[in-house]
């Protein structure tokens, strides 16, 4: 079902409440949707929020023509896959991509009970398809054709855990996982949920590259939870709109290679020294703020799938050609001397387009060196998932 629909940045949006029918346009979620046969959208907006807010501040940017709506979003035919969707993250992730109108097939993977979860969203009623697959032998059918490919499949952090502590298991998840989207999707968008982040992505990166299908501007280590809890946390810490709140945060996803430039804050704010180092480790810590709030019972799973979704939903509107897309992202950089860094990109059919190198001009002292020291823990998280990959290879040559 292709329909017309039009993104408005209010923030009953956010908030994800449907809104009756009137005059002839049908409404869920807040999207609206019309019965003619192509969607347009406010640049300036999203499902998830304000789509300046992503925008990357100090850039020059040249604005298009404008366009007609079927020039920009001929049809909402995108495939998304989660795999993982029977988990913490998976089901609300499900949900959320679920109201979105540039959706026309939702793949719902996971080892067990994916089943009832598809058939649970399956009754909203939202353009999209939902199709259920449960294990191995059905991943590939899984896969097949889709646009994107979002993995929050692993087990979750627990209190007293570290990410660190989630990696062998999560790591040989991920392999496998990868090594299934090679071989039926490599064209698609990839987006690593599965923690450790800082080793996940590397790991995806290896195994695309001995399967010889490796496009570094396609692969997307999903760190939009740390730019939501910023701007959150700042917008409540300096009583402003949150909506017009946008903090890029870079380097890494994980304790100290969090790295929130308050520096870059839109709107510009001052903060106090105690005020930059408190907002700074709330940022890091902010994961295991959740973890002991649960006492046991889970990890960030409903923040991590709204940040998820806005993810989702900004490599929709760029695969869909909307030519003013910007994410912090952890993505394959040449920014530092590391070989993978969390920083603002620009998005496009293509996937990253251009690494946004501003934000890390003019920073403070403060933060120039929380950079240098974020860098040794992670150039060992990358390395270790490189490491994890050789290994794994030369055991199956022995054997």
């Amino acid at each position: 079902m292709a329909s017309a629909v039009t993104m408005t940045s209010a923030s009953a949006q956010a908030a994800l409440v449907s809104r009756p029918r009137s005059h002839g346009i049908t409404s869920f979620g807040g999207l609206k949707a019309s019965s003619s046969s192509s969607i347009g959208f406010e640049l300036g907006s999203s499902f998830l929020g304000k789509t300046t807010s992503l925008r990357a501040s100090g850039v020059t940017r040249v604005v298009p023509k404008a366009k007609s709506a079927a020039q920009i979003l001929p049809e909402a035919s995108y495939k998304v896959a989660v795999l993982g969707a029977a988990g913490g993250i998976g089901q609300p992730l499900g949900l959320l991509i679920k109201m979105s109108p540039l959706v026309s097939e939702l793949r719902l993977y996971d080892i067990a009970n994916v089943k009832g979860v598809a058939a649970d969203l399956s009754h909203c009623n939202t353009p999209s398809q939902v199709m259920d697959f449960t294990g191995p032998a059905e991943l590939a059918n899984c896969l097949k054709g889709v646009d994107v490919v979002v993995i929050p499949a692993g087990v979750p952090r627990k209190p007293g855990m570290t990410r660190d502590d989630l990696f062998n298991i999560n790591a040989g998840i991920v392999k496998s996982l990868i090594e299934a989207v090679a071989d039926n999707c490599p064209e698609a968008f990839i987006h690593i949920i599965s923690n450790p982040v800082n080793s996940t992505v590397p790991i995806a990166a290896e195994i695309l590259k001995q399967k010889g299908v490796y496009n570094p501007k396609k692969l997307f280590g999903v760190s939009t939870l740390d730019v939501v809890r910023a701007n959150t946390f700042v917008a409540q810490k300096k009583d402003l709109k949150l909506i017009d709140v946008d903090v890029p945060v870079v380097g890494g996803h994980a304790g100290i290679t969090i790295l929130p430039l308050l520096s870059k804050a839109r709107p510009s704010v001052t903060f106090t020294d105690e005020e930059t180092e408190e907002l700074t480790k709330r940022i890091q810590n902010a994961g295991t703020e959740v973890v002991e709030a649960k006492a046991g019972a889970g990890s960030a799973t409903l923040s991590m799938a709204y940040a998820a979704a806005r993810f989702v939903e900004s490599s929709l509107r760029a695969l869909a050609g909307d030519p003013d897309v910007y994410e912090c992202t952890y993505v394959q950089s040449e920014l530092t001397e590391l070989p993978f860094f969390a920083s603002r990109v620009k998005i496009g059919k293509n996937g990253v387009e251009s690494i946004i190198s501003s934000d890390l001009e003019g920073v403070t002292e403060y933060e120039a060196k929380a950079l240098e020291a974020l860098k040794p823990e992670l150039k060992a998280s990358i390395e270790k998932g490189i490491e994890f990959v050789h290994k794994q290879q030369g055991a199956t040559a022995s054997v």
